[in-house]
Protein backbone atom coordinates (compact mmCIF):
# COMPACT_ATOMS: atom_id res chain seq x y z
CA UNK A 1 0.00 0.00 0.00
CA UNK A 2 1.21 3.52 -0.84
CA UNK A 3 2.77 5.61 1.96
CA UNK A 4 1.03 8.98 2.10
CA UNK A 5 2.24 12.28 3.58
CA UNK A 6 -0.99 14.23 3.97
CA UNK A 7 -3.67 11.54 4.34
CA UNK A 8 -4.10 8.13 5.93
CA UNK A 9 -5.77 5.13 4.33
CA UNK A 10 -6.82 2.51 6.86
CA UNK A 11 -8.28 -0.81 5.70
CA UNK A 12 -10.07 -3.04 8.21
CA UNK A 13 -11.80 -6.11 6.84
CA UNK A 14 -13.97 -4.84 3.96
CA UNK A 15 -14.05 -1.17 5.05
CA UNK A 16 -11.53 1.51 4.01
CA UNK A 17 -11.27 4.81 5.90
CA UNK A 18 -9.54 7.76 4.25
CA UNK A 19 -8.49 10.45 6.75
CA UNK A 20 -7.34 13.88 5.56
CA UNK A 21 -4.56 14.35 8.09
CA UNK A 22 -3.59 18.03 8.10
CA UNK A 23 -5.22 19.27 11.32
CA UNK A 24 -2.95 22.33 11.68
CA UNK A 25 -4.42 23.74 8.45
CA UNK A 26 -7.91 22.41 9.33
CA UNK A 27 -7.32 19.76 6.64
CA UNK A 28 -7.24 22.32 3.82
CA UNK A 29 -6.90 20.97 0.29
CA UNK A 30 -3.59 21.62 -1.43
CA UNK A 31 -2.37 20.19 -4.72
CA UNK A 32 -0.52 17.53 -2.73
CA UNK A 33 -3.55 16.61 -0.63
CA UNK A 34 -5.78 16.37 -3.72
CA UNK A 35 -3.22 14.24 -5.54
CA UNK A 36 -2.91 11.85 -2.61
CA UNK A 37 -6.69 11.57 -2.27
CA UNK A 38 -6.75 10.64 -5.97
CA UNK A 39 -4.09 7.96 -5.44
CA UNK A 40 -5.97 6.53 -2.46
CA UNK A 41 -9.23 6.37 -4.44
CA UNK A 42 -7.43 4.36 -7.14
CA UNK A 43 -6.11 1.93 -4.51
CA UNK A 44 -9.61 1.44 -3.13
CA UNK A 45 -11.05 0.98 -6.63
CA UNK A 46 -8.51 -1.74 -7.41
CA UNK A 47 -8.93 -3.63 -4.13
CA UNK A 48 -11.74 -6.13 -4.67
CA UNK A 49 -11.87 -6.91 -0.93
CA UNK A 50 -13.01 -3.35 -0.08
CA UNK A 51 -16.77 -2.91 -0.14
CA UNK A 52 -17.20 0.60 1.28
CA UNK A 53 -15.13 3.76 1.80
CA UNK A 54 -15.47 6.29 4.65
CA UNK A 55 -13.89 9.74 4.28
CA UNK A 56 -13.28 11.99 7.29
CA UNK A 57 -10.89 14.64 8.60
CA UNK A 58 -8.33 14.43 11.39
CA UNK A 59 -9.25 16.16 14.65
CA UNK A 60 -12.60 17.37 15.95
CA UNK A 61 -12.74 20.86 14.40
CA UNK A 62 -12.66 20.24 10.68
CA UNK A 63 -13.58 17.76 7.98
CA UNK A 64 -11.99 19.98 5.32
CA UNK A 65 -12.03 23.76 5.79
CA UNK A 66 -11.65 24.39 2.05
CA UNK A 67 -8.92 24.68 -0.55
CA UNK A 68 -5.68 26.23 0.65
CA UNK A 69 -6.04 29.98 0.03
CA UNK A 70 -2.31 30.66 0.51
CA UNK A 71 -1.62 28.32 -2.42
CA UNK A 72 -4.42 29.81 -4.55
CA UNK A 73 -4.11 33.56 -4.06
CA UNK A 74 -1.35 34.29 -6.60
CA UNK A 75 -2.54 31.96 -9.35
CA UNK A 76 -3.35 33.40 -12.77
CA UNK A 77 -6.39 32.35 -14.84
CA UNK A 78 -4.67 29.34 -16.43
CA UNK A 79 -3.20 28.15 -13.12
CA UNK A 80 -6.61 28.57 -11.48
CA UNK A 81 -8.22 26.45 -14.19
CA UNK A 82 -5.57 23.74 -13.78
CA UNK A 83 -6.17 23.66 -10.01
CA UNK A 84 -9.94 23.50 -10.52
CA UNK A 85 -9.53 20.72 -13.05
CA UNK A 86 -7.40 18.70 -10.62
CA UNK A 87 -10.00 19.02 -7.87
CA UNK A 88 -12.82 18.10 -10.22
CA UNK A 89 -10.97 15.11 -11.64
CA UNK A 90 -10.31 13.75 -8.13
CA UNK A 91 -13.87 14.36 -6.92
CA UNK A 92 -15.38 12.88 -10.09
CA UNK A 93 -13.20 9.81 -9.58
CA UNK A 94 -14.62 9.64 -6.05
CA UNK A 95 -18.23 10.09 -7.16
CA UNK A 96 -17.89 7.30 -9.73
CA UNK A 97 -15.89 4.96 -7.49
CA UNK A 98 -17.08 1.37 -7.71
CA UNK A 99 -17.67 1.12 -3.96
CA UNK A 100 -20.23 3.15 -1.98
CA UNK A 101 -18.75 6.13 -0.14
CA UNK A 102 -19.70 7.77 3.15
CA UNK A 103 -18.54 11.24 4.23
CA UNK A 104 -18.23 11.43 8.03
CA UNK A 105 -18.27 15.22 8.36
CA UNK A 106 -16.66 16.37 11.61
CA UNK A 107 -16.67 20.18 11.90
CA UNK A 108 -15.97 22.58 9.03
CA UNK A 109 -16.96 21.45 5.53
CA UNK A 110 -16.48 24.68 3.63
CA UNK A 111 -15.67 25.30 -0.02
CA UNK A 112 -13.69 22.30 -1.20
CA UNK A 113 -14.68 20.46 1.97
CA UNK A 114 -18.37 20.79 1.17
CA UNK A 115 -17.59 19.73 -2.40
CA UNK A 116 -15.66 16.68 -1.16
CA UNK A 117 -18.59 15.64 1.03
CA UNK A 118 -21.04 16.12 -1.85
CA UNK A 119 -18.92 13.84 -4.07
CA UNK A 120 -19.64 11.01 -1.64
CA UNK A 121 -22.79 8.88 -1.86
CA UNK A 122 -23.94 9.44 1.72
CA UNK A 123 -23.18 12.22 4.21
CA UNK A 124 -23.28 11.83 8.00
CA UNK A 125 -22.57 14.97 10.02
CA UNK A 126 -21.56 15.65 13.60
CA UNK A 127 -23.61 18.20 15.53
CA UNK A 128 -20.77 20.74 15.20
CA UNK A 129 -20.53 20.39 11.41
CA UNK A 130 -20.77 23.56 9.32
CA UNK A 131 -21.35 23.52 5.55
CA UNK A 132 -20.97 26.27 2.99
CA UNK A 133 -19.61 27.54 -0.31
CA UNK A 134 -18.00 30.87 0.68
CA UNK A 135 -16.05 31.38 -2.55
CA UNK A 136 -17.82 34.50 -3.86
CA UNK A 137 -16.55 36.34 -0.80
CA UNK A 138 -13.03 35.59 -2.07
CA UNK A 139 -13.72 36.77 -5.61
CA UNK A 140 -14.12 33.30 -7.13
CA UNK A 141 -16.82 30.64 -7.49
CA UNK A 142 -16.93 27.06 -6.25
CA UNK A 143 -14.45 25.24 -8.46
CA UNK A 144 -14.52 21.56 -7.44
CA UNK A 145 -18.10 20.77 -8.49
CA UNK A 146 -20.00 22.92 -6.01
CA UNK A 147 -22.15 24.77 -8.54
CA UNK A 148 -23.25 21.43 -10.00
CA UNK A 149 -23.60 19.00 -7.09
CA UNK A 150 -25.19 21.39 -4.59
CA UNK A 151 -28.02 22.23 -7.00
CA UNK A 152 -28.61 18.54 -7.65
CA UNK A 153 -28.75 17.75 -3.93
CA UNK A 154 -30.79 20.63 -2.51
CA UNK A 155 -32.40 22.14 -5.61
CA UNK A 156 -31.31 25.17 -7.64
CA UNK A 157 -33.11 27.78 -5.53
CA UNK A 158 -31.44 26.90 -2.24
CA UNK A 159 -28.10 26.25 -3.97
CA UNK A 160 -28.18 29.70 -5.57
CA UNK A 161 -29.07 31.34 -2.26
CA UNK A 162 -26.19 29.65 -0.44
CA UNK A 163 -23.62 30.22 -3.19
CA UNK A 164 -24.61 33.82 -4.02
CA UNK A 165 -24.68 34.89 -0.35
CA UNK A 166 -21.79 32.70 0.88
CA UNK A 167 -24.02 31.74 3.82
CA UNK A 168 -22.94 28.77 5.90
CA UNK A 169 -25.44 26.27 7.31
CA UNK A 170 -25.21 24.30 10.52
CA UNK A 171 -25.73 20.55 10.63
CA UNK A 172 -29.43 20.67 11.52
CA UNK A 173 -30.25 22.95 8.59
CA UNK A 174 -28.04 20.88 6.29
CA UNK A 175 -30.19 17.85 7.13
CA UNK A 176 -33.38 19.87 6.68
CA UNK A 177 -32.44 20.93 3.13
CA UNK A 178 -31.24 17.45 2.15
CA UNK A 179 -27.51 18.12 2.15
CA UNK A 180 -26.82 15.45 4.79
CA UNK A 181 -28.54 12.16 5.58
CA UNK A 182 -28.14 12.17 9.34
CA UNK A 183 -26.77 14.27 12.23
CA UNK A 184 -25.19 12.58 15.24
CA UNK A 185 -23.08 13.54 18.25
CA UNK A 186 -19.39 13.99 17.41
CA UNK A 187 -18.32 10.95 19.43
CA UNK A 188 -20.88 8.83 17.57
CA UNK A 189 -19.91 9.98 14.07
CA UNK A 190 -17.26 7.43 13.09
CA UNK A 191 -19.01 4.52 14.87
CA UNK A 192 -22.22 5.38 12.97
CA UNK A 193 -20.33 5.63 9.68
CA UNK A 194 -18.63 2.28 10.31
CA UNK A 195 -21.91 0.65 11.31
CA UNK A 196 -23.49 1.82 8.04
CA UNK A 197 -20.43 0.75 6.01
CA UNK A 198 -20.53 -2.70 7.62
CA UNK A 199 -24.22 -3.06 6.78
CA UNK A 200 -23.47 -2.15 3.15
CA UNK A 201 -20.50 -4.55 3.09
CA UNK A 202 -22.74 -7.47 4.07
CA UNK A 203 -24.89 -7.09 0.94
CA UNK A 204 -24.13 -8.61 -2.47
CA UNK A 205 -21.27 -6.35 -3.67
CA UNK A 206 -21.96 -6.60 -7.40
CA UNK A 207 -25.59 -5.64 -6.77
CA UNK A 208 -24.58 -2.66 -4.61
CA UNK A 209 -22.07 -1.50 -7.22
CA UNK A 210 -24.64 -1.85 -10.01
CA UNK A 211 -27.24 0.06 -7.96
CA UNK A 212 -24.77 2.94 -7.51
CA UNK A 213 -24.02 2.95 -11.23
CA UNK A 214 -27.74 2.96 -12.10
CA UNK A 215 -28.56 5.85 -9.77
CA UNK A 216 -25.63 7.95 -10.97
CA UNK A 217 -26.40 7.37 -14.65
CA UNK A 218 -30.13 7.89 -14.20
CA UNK A 219 -29.73 11.30 -12.57
CA UNK A 220 -28.54 12.69 -15.91
CA UNK A 221 -31.17 10.93 -18.05
CA UNK A 222 -34.90 11.31 -18.76
CA UNK A 223 -36.95 8.87 -16.68
CA UNK A 224 -37.63 6.45 -19.56
CA UNK A 225 -33.93 6.21 -20.41
CA UNK A 226 -33.05 5.78 -16.74
CA UNK A 227 -35.53 2.92 -16.41
CA UNK A 228 -33.89 1.26 -19.43
CA UNK A 229 -30.52 1.47 -17.63
CA UNK A 230 -32.13 -0.13 -14.59
CA UNK A 231 -33.76 -2.97 -16.51
CA UNK A 232 -30.50 -3.86 -18.27
CA UNK A 233 -28.54 -3.85 -15.01
CA UNK A 234 -31.26 -5.80 -13.21
CA UNK A 235 -31.17 -8.51 -15.87
CA UNK A 236 -27.38 -8.67 -15.93
CA UNK A 237 -27.22 -9.49 -12.23
CA UNK A 238 -29.12 -12.74 -12.85
CA UNK A 239 -25.92 -14.04 -14.45
CA UNK A 240 -23.97 -13.70 -11.18
CA UNK A 241 -23.20 -16.29 -8.52
CA UNK A 242 -24.17 -13.76 -5.87
CA UNK A 243 -27.74 -13.67 -7.21
CA UNK A 244 -27.96 -17.47 -7.07
CA UNK A 245 -26.49 -17.52 -3.56
CA UNK A 246 -28.76 -14.74 -2.31
CA UNK A 247 -32.01 -16.12 -3.63
CA UNK A 248 -31.19 -19.73 -2.75
CA UNK A 249 -30.37 -18.70 0.81
CA UNK A 250 -33.64 -16.77 1.04
CA UNK A 251 -35.71 -19.74 -0.18
CA UNK A 252 -33.88 -22.06 2.23
CA UNK A 253 -34.22 -19.56 5.11
CA UNK A 254 -30.43 -19.34 5.41
CA UNK A 255 -27.97 -16.47 5.59
CA UNK A 256 -26.34 -15.71 2.26
CA UNK A 257 -22.58 -15.46 1.73
CA UNK A 258 -21.48 -13.31 -1.17
CA UNK A 259 -18.21 -13.67 -3.08
CA UNK A 260 -18.48 -10.87 -5.65
CA UNK A 261 -18.97 -13.24 -8.61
Amino acid sequence: MTEFKTIELVIEDAIATLIINQPKSLNALTTEVLSEIGQAIEEVENNLDIRALIITGAGEKSFVAGANIVEMKDKNALEGEIFGRLGNEVFYKLSTLRQPTIAAVNGFALGGGCELAMACDIRLASENALFGQPEVGLGITPGFGGTQRLARLVGPGIAKELIYSARNVKAAEAKEIGLVNRVVALEELLPEAKKLAEKIAKQAPLAVEKAKEMINKGLDLPLAAGIDVEVQGFGLLFSTEDQKAGMTAFVNKEKATFNRK
